[in-house]
């Protein structure tokens, strides 16, 4: 029995090896990375919020999400503001440019990946996504380590 009957192992693997191959067809046709791109989907799906918002909405620090967000406005597709109401609090935005990245970008991986998806048959795609989304319900329910709040989709 090797690494390949176990879920945990597979369901890491396959994330490593997809976000590898996300972060690499990324870089090279729109110049920037996976992580910068799900902090842009964060926000395509939730605009107008804090940083500590999109870090928990990840499952990633604060920090690691600070430095992403300064390349992102380096590159103008991100703007940030203090809350008018708690200057403690900062606010971010996608700009327009940031939002025909994202658009951009979720096209690039449907394009990239659509071929090898493709190979598995509508049906068992659909059997595929209705199981991991029962997973998601299962793993983060209120209460467990890392949970998250939402559904699939924010």
């Amino acid at each position: 029995m090797g690494p390949t009957n176990n879920l945990g192992y597979l369901i890491q693997h396959l994330a490593a090896v997809i976000g590898k191959q996300s972060d690499q067809v990324l870089q090279e046709q729109l110049g920037i990375g996976l992580s910068q791109f799900k902090i842009l989907m964060v926000l395509e799906w939730n605009p107008q919020v804090q940083q500590k918002f999109i870090a928990e909405s990840l499952g990633q620090t604060e920090a690691s999400v600070s430095r992403q967000i300064k390349l992102l406005q380096k590159k103008g597709l991100l703007t940030t503001r203090i809350d008018k109401d708690n200057k403690r609090k900062r606010i971010t935005a996608p700009t327009p440019l940031g939002m025909q990245v994202t658009e951009a970008a979720t096209a690039i991986l449907r394009r990239s990946f659509g071929p090898d998806f493709s190979m598995m048959g509508e049906k068992q795609m659909m059997q595929l996504i209705a199981q991991l989304q029962n997973l998601h319900f299962v793993v983060c329910r209120p209460g467990k380590l890392g949970a998250c709040d939402h559904p699939l989709g924010f």
